[in-house]
């Protein structure tokens, strides 16, 4: 090999190499489960991934009841959502999930949405039951930006896990199969709200309820 091409094929030796080693090494993401966060260990992640991180808390009066959170390597179709509920019983439940592409970029801490004071002008019948379909739901004032009607059907195996009635974000509404809480799998719909609804509407809510855990159970 002549002396004069050494250079140029050493220089696009390096360059090879260095595309090869970065689409390998990606970058960083912080890689944790719930009590282990706080020490943000870390993971790579390929470049075609997203870090992730998620928390989820479900309070009582609010006093903490259920929280978790997660963080790690994502697939490309991380989509971000933000989510509130407020429920009967003054159960209230907040949710987020963000998608970055950067170096830990995943690290800081995530704040779910916390309850507004206050109140939007609608009211949703409200109730939360683990038992049983059947409940009797109150009238709650909705808050913030919880502007839409929400019923909630969770499902652990073939069971019924909980039944749930209240105010919730839009973007609560039509959730299919989500994993949420304890992996319980929920559905949610929502109906609309003049401000007071009436009885019939109440029940309407339940007997859909009722129709939906059938085809889903």
């Amino acid at each position: 090999m002549p002396l004069s091409s050494i250079p140029k094929s050493l220089l696009t030796t390096c360059v090879l190499t260095t595309l090869v080693f970065s689409s390998v090494e990606g970058y960083q993401c912080v890689n944790c489960s719930t009590y282990t966060c706080s020490t943000n260990p870390q993971t790579t992640c390929e470049t075609s991934q997203s870090c992730f991180s998620y928390k989820q808390e479900l309070r009582t009066s609010g006093q903490l009841l259920q929280f978790f959170e997660e963080k790690g390597c994502s697939s490309s179709s991380c989509v971000p959502l933000v989510l509130s509920a407020s429920l009967g019983d003054n159960h209230t439940f907040g949710y987020k999930r963000q998608c970055c592409q950067d170096e830990l970029c995943n690290r800081g801490e995530l704040q779910v949405p916390q309850k507004f004071p206050n109140p939007n002008g609608i009211k949703c019948p409200a109730c939360y039951n683990e038992d049983d379909i059947s409940c009797e739901p109150v009238l709650l004032t909705c808050t913030g930006a919880e502007t839409k009607c929400l019923t909630v059907i969770g499902q652990a195996g073939p069971f019924l896990a909980v039944f749930a009635m209240g105010c919730a974000t839009e973007t609560a509404c039509n959730l299919k199969n989500t994993r949420l809480l304890n992996n319980i799998k929920l559905h949610t719909y929502c109906v609309e709200s003049n401000g007071t609804p009436q009885v019939t509407s109440i029940t309407s809510s339940i007997l859909t309820g009722l129709f939906l855990l059938k085809v889903l159970l």
